[in-house]
């Protein structure tokens, strides 16, 4: 193999100090955004507590000086809080809910210091009423100034700026799928610059745009001509052979990240502990089951989420029932045969939106495109108002019926049938270990138009990062979507 390197790019100290200073820069204004939504936040909660008069406040002492004094103290009392929880550490920014929970906890723990404080210094007196509106205040304007921080990042991102310049070390399938997936994700802020593989030669696109640059060997030299800020492992077999060259450079360059696929632990839905047993450091993998308190909160979203779902769209119900009736004959309800928890089998419920004799109007190569990947784009099958609520969902209402019996999840995997799921191989294992959703990550990733593999991936990621925080991002995320029909047929 070639030793010699694809150059295409000179890395520049200046460049690196540049990229340093632009997110100094967006750091700062996220500080000051922070700093005038939790002043705000303290004082709306002074205005409500202590200006309107509400019958559910009892009489108090305004002390305006006192207040403005104690808000003063707080706000940087809340900068070290959100600095401890890593908010102004890159690496947690701008992406995912993992951000917005930090916040809450945060927030949390900043109040029940200041009731500690009450306990302990008897001459401090504070409104209860006001602590509790300054939590659910600060905490509302901090995650708005953070949702607003995050669109003017991704707008920026959009246009080239605020990007790592990334290398991925293997060329096999795990590193060429992992440079798809993060090149047609803009948000994630990534600019892939290449490949290094000891297989493939020098100059080879494995992907458009995204040439082999050289060998391991050349690894050091391939980082500091490319000026990569991130170098992500995908071949664990090739960075066992040259573990010392990849450490090496990493350790000399000083400001370059380095970052594991997870390769084989994409088939289990773990978390992973170190674990030392004979003065040998493993890895202990545990199954991530939502249980617990998550499990509580989980199964009360559910259900009360399903519940005034069903109370407030009963005329919509009422409306789209007696439409199936008069567009076509047969039953308004359609019982799908789907498996959920622990391969468990029941009838998810949908209103019928194809022909009871539709199979007879599929031709032979529409029957084999079914059977590859479960979805036609062009369905014969399917009525006039079926096309109509699969584009908008409609036709998944009753689901809602399947929620409040704890069937399913107002969010989850995608749901599958007991045939679909020899499609995902030894994966088929770990998707029955939660209740199947009416949304999910595979719903906001590209609902129809994704394959059996990339649902799989969301649908993984979805069980092992699970938290009620990710379940709202996914249920805010999904109402455009459906409204605008996008990726549904």
């Amino acid at each position: 193999m070639s030793s010699r390197v694809y150059d295409t790019f000179v890395a520049t100290p200046a460049a690196s100090v540049a990229r340093s200073r632009r997110w100094w820069g967006i750091l700062a204004l996220l500080a000051a955004g922070d700093s005038l939504s939790v002043a705000a936040g303290f004082w709306f909660a002074y205005a409500l507590r202590f200006w309107t008069n509400w019958s559910i406040f009892r009489e108090g002492l305004m002390q305006p000086q006192f207040y403005l004094t104690l808000i003063v103290m707080l706000i940087p009392g809340w900068l070290v809080l959100f600095t401890q929880y890593g908010l102004y550490n890159v690496n947690h920014l701008f992406g995912g809910s993992d951000e917005y929970g930090r916040v809450f906890n945060a927030c949390t723990l900043g109040m029940l210091l200041v009731v500690v404080m009450t306990f302990m210094f008897r001459g401090l007196v504070i409104a209860r009423a006001w602590l509790l509106l300054s939590w659910l205040l600060t905490l509302g304007f901090t995650i708005l100034n953070r949702f607003t921080m995050r669109r003017v990042v991704y707008a920026l991102r959009w246009r080239g700026r605020l990007t790592d310049r990334v290398l991925i070390v293997g060329a096999n399938g795990e590193g060429q799928a992992v440079a798809a997936q993060l090149n047609s994700a803009y948000q994630s802020g990534v600019n892939i610059v290449g490949f290094v593989d000891d297989t493939v030669a020098v100059g080879v696109e494995v992907l458009p745009g995204m040439p082999v640059l050289g060998p391991v060997a050349a690894f050091k030299h391939i980082v500091e001509q490319h000026g990569a800020d991130v170098a992500i492992i995908a071949d664990t077999a090739l960075v066992r052979e040259r573990m010392d060259t990849i450490y090496g450079a990493v350790e000399a360059l000083g400001h370059l990240d380095l970052r594991l696929s997870p390769g084989l632990f994409e088939l289990l839905t773990i978390g992973m502990q170190v674990r030392e047993q004979g003065n040998v450091p493993l890895l202990a993998l545990n199954k991530t089951r939502i249980t617990g308190v998550h499990a509580l909160g989980k199964n009360l979203l559910d259900r009360l989420g399903a519940f005034v779902g069903l109370l407030l769209l009963s005329p919509v119900l009422a409306l789209i029932a007696l439409l199936v009736r008069l567009d076509s004959p047969g039953p308004i309800i359609h019982r799908r045969r789907v498996v959920g928890v622990g391969n468990r089998p029941f009838d998810a419920y949908k209103f019928r939106t194809m022909h009871l004799d539709g199979d007879r109007l599929l031709t032979p190569a529409q029957r084999d495109e079914l059977r590859t990947n479960g979805k036609l784009k062009t369905d014969p099958r399917i009525t006039h108002l079926g096309k109509i609520l699969r584009r908008t969902s409609l036709d998944e209402l009753p689901q809602l019926l399947n929620v409040l019996k704890g069937q399913m999840s107002l969010v989850g995997p995608r749901m599958l049938t007991q045939e679909e799921l020899s499609h995902f191989g030894r994966m088929r294992h770990n998707l029955l270990l939660v209740r199947p959703g009416l949304t999910g990550l595979w719903q906001i990733s590209g609902r129809s138009d994704l394959g059996y593999a990339d649902r799989v991936r969301c649908d993984m990621h979805y069980i092992r990062n699970y938290s009620l925080w990710l379940d709202f991002y996914i249920i805010y995320r999904t109402i455009p979507l459906v409204i605008g029909g996008h990726g549904a047929y």
